[in-house]
């Protein structure tokens, strides 16, 4: 049975200014379509027929979209009326569905390949996060540490007191039916601490330390996260058609 999706897709994205401030971030085009569109066809094409996208910033935007989703694939949008606050608060948003069954939870901002979810949803482990091992550390990334492939802390700023390999996280994480309850505690736990002013990787860090969660390579395939301008013209320019080639031959 394949997983649902959670794709997060509320914030207002202001290192994009100006092109975010009349467009939803994920809405921005790479490839001549929406990012969100091509993670959509993406999750279709990987057996993937449930989604559900936390909307905020420019929410009717994304309802349009999703309006055009895959043929057979159920998207439903629920709202984060407090989008400008930190992505904890979107996820919690979609909370119903992960104490229920497994879920992807996915970043909108990712332009990646297929083989991205052929290898998260392929993974024999009930928790899973991808990784690129072959990044420049520049302070921006989320930072992935493990010990024999299981993922021991992650977040910006952590380093654990020992590991084997660091990586840079994708933003994208298989969460288990069982651990899902565990999760929502522990969103709700740095929720509160922080006033909902925390990204979700916060409670991602607390949840590795208490239910094993895998580490999935996907160094050397091309992706970027898409912050700054620089990104969305180096996705358009470099990323997006190595994509291209690669599923085209594949």
């Amino acid at each position: 049975m394949s997983p649902s999706a959670i794709i997060l897709a509320a914030g207002v994205a202001r290192r994009l200014a100006p092109l975010t401030d009349h467009t939803q971030k994920s809405l921005l085009p790479v490839g001549g379509r929406a990012i969100l569109a091509w993670m959509l066809e993406a999750l279709h094409a990987v057996g993937v027929g449930h989604v559900v996208i936390v909307v905020g910033h420019y929410a009717d935007q994304v309802r349009a979209l999703v309006a055009s989703a895959p043929p057979g694939m159920t998207v439903q949008c629920i709202d984060n009326p407090a989008y400008q606050k930190g992505s904890s608060l979107s996820l919690y948003c979609a909370r119903d569905l992960i104490v229920r069954e497994p879920t992807l939870i996915m970043d909108a901002d990712v332009v990646f390949p297929r083989e991205f979810l052929r290898r998260l949803v392929g993974s024999a482990a009930a928790q899973a996060l991808l990784i690129d091992r072959g990044f420049a550390d520049t302070g921006e990334e989320v930072k992935i540490y493990t010990q024999r492939d299981r993922v021991i802390a992650l977040g910006k700023k952590v380093v654990p007191a020992a590991w084997d390999r660091v990586g840079e996280g994708i933003g994208f994480f298989k969460c288990g039916a069982e651990a899902g309850p565990e999760l929502v505690r522990l969103l709700e736990q740095v929720i509160d601490e922080s006033h909902g002013l925390c990204e979700y990787e916060d409670a991602l860090h607390l949840l590795v330390t208490r239910w094993p969660v895998r580490g999935v390579d996907v160094t050397g395939l091309p992706w970027t996260e898409v912050d700054f301008v620089e990104d969305l013209r180096r996705a358009q320019s470099e990323v997006f058609p190595k994509i291209a080639r690669l599923e085209g031959a594949g």
